[in-house]
């Protein structure tokens, strides 16, 4: 895995507005932000994409969101939020170290999406729910 600025911030060698650490997690200001009050959260432990991480990692980021989420809409007013989390450029991920945005919407400013939704016929369904239960127990 080549290094990415996210290396950089944990090492120190880059600085960030940092508003929470622990042994396991870092979150700061994104510098190119959305909206107001949007945050990056990152696990230190290197990883490009989320199913990549530890069961220890993930956790840690499990724990950390909800109470960063909180400390964001009470830092900001906003009453709405987005988490967005990318793996692989193909679904429009930059850089190569796992992360979560926390981006409060307010008024215009926010994460915009386009959501197309297709349909899942019934036999489709219930190949994928069998081919993924099974990916779960192997």
């Amino acid at each position: 895995m080549s290094e990415t600025i996210f290396d950089k911030i944990l090492s120190g060698e880059i600085p960030c507005h940092r508003v929470y650490e622990d042994e396991h997690v870092l979150a700061f200001l994104d510098i190119f932000p959305l909206s107001r009050g949007h945050l990056l959260v990152i696990p230190k432990e290197r990883r490009a994409q989320l199913h990549e991480l530890s069961d220890d990692a993930a956790a840690a980021i499990g724990r950390a969101l909800p109470r960063l989420c909180r400390a964001v809409l009470a830092a900001t007013g906003a009453s709405a939020y987005n988490i967005l989390q990318n793996n692989g450029s193909e679904a429009h991920q930059a850089v190569f170290h796992v992360h979560f945005h926390i981006i409060p919407r307010q008024g215009e400013a926010g994460l915009v999406i386009g959501w197309k939704p297709g349909q899942l016929a019934n036999d489709e369904a219930e190949k994928l729910k069998s081919a993924i239960a099974g990916a779960l127990e192997g």
